[in-house]
């Protein structure tokens, strides 16, 4: 198991010779943290938002993958602008990542709607430990850290700049599209000529539309398309709401995994929204029979700058 988790691993790094996949962290629930995917979306609701954000995956595995993610945004007051906090962890066996980015946005109003368009800057740390067990004894490979008999390749630790850019727009409880792009500069971090990491740059679509069956039963289809050109994910999930309180839904993802999850939302006399949602995924790929599945949990709160009238069936922010 802990060969099969470090090949796994290095299939998600991207080292010279190795196969490359998708570098960002994985998220079942990414219509719960637009922020995390599109700088577009700092300040789109207007109000002071937060959101806690943490998976677990292949819990069976020592060195399985975990993430986390905390983000925060508000609109500036008297001013177009939007402006967040975009904080990523994402760990696999010996392969540690993190992310801090500061997104601003410039918000609009756009046919009804807000149109954000906005830049996020920050850094980038990239981790690799040469303390990783080897797949194949005896095998040599001089551009990934670690072991071996002639000696020791060095581990990697690199800090670089990142910049990343997004545009949102959305209209209130009824639709939302953002297109958006990471790792714009794609650097080459190395420690030396041989030991060399490549970051790649990465591309979001994301989509959702609210169908009102009555004013307290909805349904939120929700897309999400990830791409760094080498793979492509695609998620597709519907979330169903019962009077702006009750969250129950179903992501699934293309031969990977399904992900059932419930949540509740609870509002304040004073407008403030605290929402929880956790999810399962179960895995349908080749190694289901040795993941143990994954957990996910977010926790997010959103407190209104200005006083809204609230209509009689719930409030416009759950998908700004």
């Amino acid at each position: 198991m802990r060969k099969l988790l470090t090949k796994v691993s290095l299939l998600l790094v991207g080292f010279s010779g190795v196969v490359m996949a998708q570098q960002d962290p994985q998220f079942t629930q990414f219509m719960n943290n637009k922020l995390m995917y599109n700088a577009g979306y700092a300040g789109n609701t207007g109000n002071i938002c937060g959101v806690l954000h943490f998976r677990q995956q292949w819990t069976s595995f020592p060195g399985a993958p975990q993430s986390f993610a905390l983000t925060a945004d508000m609109r500036l007051p008297e001013t177009p602008l939007g402006l967040g906090l975009n904080v990523m962890m994402d760990k696999i066996g010996p392969i540690q990542t993190l992310f801090l980015r500061i997104p601003v946005a410039y918000n609009m109003n756009l046919l009804g709607g807000t149109l954000g368009l906005g830049i996020d800057l920050g850094m980038l740390q990239k981790q690799v430990n040469e303390n990783w067990i080897q797949p194949d004894v005896g095998a040599i490979d001089n551009s990934i850290p670690g072991t071996y008999q002639y000696g020791v390749n060095p581990s990697l630790n690199k800090l670089t700049y990142d910049v990343g850019f997004g545009a949102f727009y959305s209209i209130p409880r009824k639709i939302y599209v953002g297109i958006s792009s990471s790792h714009l500069p794609a650097q080459l971090l190395k420690t030396t000529d041989s030991v060399q990491y490549r970051v790649t740059r990465h591309y979001y679509v994301q989509a959702g539309y609210h169908l009102a069956l009555d004013p307290r039963n909805e349904i939120i289809p929700n897309i999400m398309i990830r791409s760094d050109v080498n793979a492509t994910v695609i998620d597709a999930n519907v979330t169903y709401m019962w009077n702006q309180n009750v969250i129950a839904g179903l992501t699934y993802r293309h031969n990977d995994a399904v992900a059932p999850m419930i949540g509740y939302q609870h509002f304040t006399p004073k407008g403030m929204s605290i929402k929880g949602v956790y999810s399962y995924d179960f895995t349908l790929s080749k190694i289901k029979g040795y993941s143990g599945g994954t957990h996910e949990i977010t926790v997010g709160v959103c407190y209104p700058l200005t006083k809204k009238k609230m209509a009689s069936y719930g409030d416009e922010r759950f998908l700004n």
